[in-house]
């Protein structure tokens, strides 16, 4: 299965949430989806010789890195270094709204500069051979998102990208912090729809405000190309992917919560074995049983039981064990 076809649905990248224990607890629970790494800075690969942030498990594919910065040239070393390491996709951010991105001039400010994000994707697709894509807004501040949208996706089309994410709202630069952000500029679904009217062969998946893969199988109805969802992802990750496979990409059968925390097991006990914490695993496992009997006390023995000394995967077991001791009596009533 080719990249764009993965990336009809995906695991959006978010910082401090999508690493790579995240990503692999999630290829657990669908084999198709297109996972995401945390925003990587240009600037911290190619100044600061920071080339530990690419670590990943050769499990997590297909994966893309998510480059941040605004330097052409910096940004063309950066995906050189993601392509050695095996990432199938090079992503540039122009769409994270938090002070300390705006301050390295890089993420949504770069809205505001569609000519350096041409010359910056034209620069990583000389670089690379994998895929370059963009991740954007429809705008920021008091930019009319009609009039700058169509222009900012024809500038990146003509260097010869062909697939962009569009989180379907404004970002607000100032006033607003990046929670807010995610939340209080309206969502502008048909407006991401008419893009993919004025630009057909352009790939463009849609983010922003989708919860649950019936609203993903509605808008991939409605002619978009993807779909990338990011918090219901990360806080359900079995309600999003454990089906996704089937329903999404029409691919192999419907996995389990259950099962995927047997069989983190074996990478929990490498992690440990190589001097890893335990809560670096698990803090991503708490919203495995979300909305069902059992959440609570699982989300509880983890977060309390990962303090204790010697913790590991027999603390998982035995959380599973009530987990799976509550639902039983849940059906037996």
């Amino acid at each position: 299965m080719q990249i764009y076809q993965h990336a009809r649905l995906s695991v959006a990248p978010m910082m401090d949430w999508t690493d790579r224990h995240c990503r692999y607890l999630h290829r657990l629970l669908s084999r198709e989806t297109l996972l995401y790494t945390e925003m990587v800075t240009a600037p911290a690969l190619v100044r600061g010789g920071a080339v530990h942030l690419l670590d990943h498990d050769a499990a997590e594919h297909p994966v893309a890195l998510q480059l941040g910065g605004s330097d052409p040239v910096e940004l063309a070393q950066a995906a050189r270094l993601g392509q050695a390491t095996g990432y199938a996709e090079i992503n540039l951010n122009v769409g994270c709204p938090s002070d300390r991105v705006q301050s390295g001039f890089f993420g949504a400010v770069l809205m505001e500069r569609p000519a350096l994000v041409a010359e910056c994707v034209a620069e990583m697709i000389a670089a690379v051979d994998v895929d370059v894509t963009v991740k954007c807004r429809i705008g920021v501040d008091d930019q009319d998102p009609e009039e700058i949208l169509p222009d900012f996706l024809a500038r990146i089309v003509a260097t010869g990208c062909t697939r962009v994410q569009i989180h379907a709202r404004k970002a607000w630069l100032q006033g607003l912090s990046p929670k807010e952000n995610r939340d209080i500029p309206p969502l502008d679904y048909p407006l991401v729809q008419k893009m993919k009217e004025y630009f057909p062969n352009l790939h463009i998946s849609i983010n922003g405000g989708i919860t649950g893969l019936d609203q993903a199988e509605a808008l991939l109805d409605s002619g978009l190309d993807g779909v990338m969802i990011g918090r219901s992802a990360y806080h359900s990750p079995a309600d999003i992917l454990a089906q996704a496979d089937r329903r999404i990409f029409g691919t192999g059968s419907d996995t389990s919560a259950r099962a995927a925390v047997h069989a983190m097991l074996p990478y929990i006990e490498a992690h440990l074995s190589a001097g890893g914490k335990l809560n670096q695993i698990t803090r991503h496992m708490l919203g495995l049983f979300a909305g069902r009997p059992g959440a609570r006390l699982w989300r509880r023995s983890l977060s309390e039981g990962v303090a204790k000394p010697g913790a590991g995967p027999e603390l998982v077991l035995a959380a599973l064990a009530e987990v799976d001791a509550l639902a039983d009596a849940h059906e037996a009533v």
